[in-house]
């Protein structure tokens, strides 16, 4: 007799395993959401193979359209640097909602990571190595320390961490734009350029990807993935921060000190997203940003982190979905097809994903009525 669905045949079985799956409930929402995408185009009158063949060409680096073949790995390699900050700003809101709270202020940690970055690589001596040290370290500790401010406010005085992430967005936007175009020689839109010393540009990993801008941020992201895994499911840490956020009551009757909890997981939480802030300041260009408005990757991680069930591994396959359809919209657009398909196909995965607590929901209600079922057959 099936468990959930009562009477039910191998139909309602296969849908319990799936519903059960997040991972198989993900791949389902993407799967569908392309699905969507393609018939859209059709609607439109513009043939989805080009979107196919650009994603292909992202992945791949072959461009598989008839008499232009041959292989260039340029392609692969600003995927994987676009990539980048969206895994780690995955990872921050991934870190924060494994403890009950849910970061809306990765954008404004990414920011204030990316400022003091940027000052620090202007303003450090040039010594080589501990030049980059230093300048990741401050964009790291800089995201940190705003997250931080979040999780004690939440902590000390239950302020709510997403009115109180918003409201830190815009601080860090604006104060971004005034410490910046304070540093000498800056321009409304860029800084000077960066000391060699300071930059996370890699001429190997350039050279391996024919001339794209892949850089050293690809092994601090995956540095900063093992991590997350190291903490959340290896370390005495990282076993009270999910006891706190999966019943928090019950994580302070067991002797955890859930405020302290709180305070730590915002602040891990920025530092991750000052990471990324951090990787894009020093790897992109060789010179830093002035920034008119909010950039989006630390409003995209979010989507990263629910798609990625905010597992390590699931957030990494996310943030390279997503960076996929990034590094392709220009593709596209030489095959006629509409760079805004992307941003369709992102949001209709965050929508298809939030259906995962309907299903959640349906599962609770068999259960219950398996229960009470039950208890009438003994009665």
């Amino acid at each position: 007799m099936n468990k959930l669905f009562p009477g039910k045949g191998t139909g309602a079985r296969l849908l319990e395993a799936f519903a059960a799956s997040s991972a198989l409930v993900s791949v389902a929402v993407v799967a569908l959401g392309f699905l969507v995408a393609t018939v859209l185009l059709l609607l439109i009158g513009r043939n989805p193979a080009g979107m196919y063949e650009a994603i292909v060409q992202v992945v791949s680096g072959f461009d598989i359209r008839p008499g232009r073949g041959g292989w260039n790995p340029r392609h692969i390699g600003e995927w994987v640097m676009l990539s980048s900050p969206l895994i780690l700003c995955g990872l921050s809101m991934a870190f924060a909602f494994r403890t009950g709270l849910f970061n809306i202020g990765a954008e404004g940690q990414y920011i204030v990571g990316l400022t003091f970055a940027q000052i620090m690589a202007h303003s450090f001596p040039p010594i080589p190595a501990l030049h980059q040290i230093v300048a990741v370290s401050s964009g790291v500790m800089a995201g940190a320390i705003w997250g931080g401010i979040v999780g004690f406010f939440k902590a000390r005085y239950r302020v709510s961490e997403v009115v109180a992430t918003i409201m830190m967005n815009y601080i860090a936007l604006f104060g971004h734009r005034v410490i910046t175009l304070r540093l000498p020689g800056a321009l409304p839109h860029r800084t000077p350029d960066f000391p060699q010393t300071a930059t996370l540009a890699s001429p190997i990993l350039s050279a391996l990807t024919n001339g794209s801008r892949l850089n050293h941020a690809l092994w601090l992201t995956i540095a900063a993935v093992v991590a997350y895994w190291l903490i959340m499911e290896k370390t005495k840490l990282g076993y009270s921060l999910r006891a706190t956020g999966f019943n928090r009551d019950a994580a302070l009757y067991g002797g955890i000190n859930v405020k302290a909890n709180i305070t730590a997981a915002m602040g891990i939480a920025g530092g991750f997203a000052g990471l990324a802030g951090a990787t894009v300041a020093l790897g992109l260009f060789g010179h830093g940003w002035v920034l008119q408005s909010f950039i989006g990757y630390g409003f995209e991680g979010i989507a990263v982190a629910l798609v990625g069930n905010s597992t390590a591994l699931g957030v990494a396959l996310a943030g390279l979905l997503f960076g996929m359809l990034r590094s392709a919209q220009p593709i596209m657009q030489i095959r006629q097809i509409p760079m805004e398909i992307t941003s369709i196909i992102v949001g209709l995965v965050v929508i298809f994903i939030s259906l995962r607590a309907g299903m959640r929901l349906l599962i609770d209600k068999r259960m219950k009525e398996r229960v009470r079922r039950e208890k009438e057959e003994d009665a």
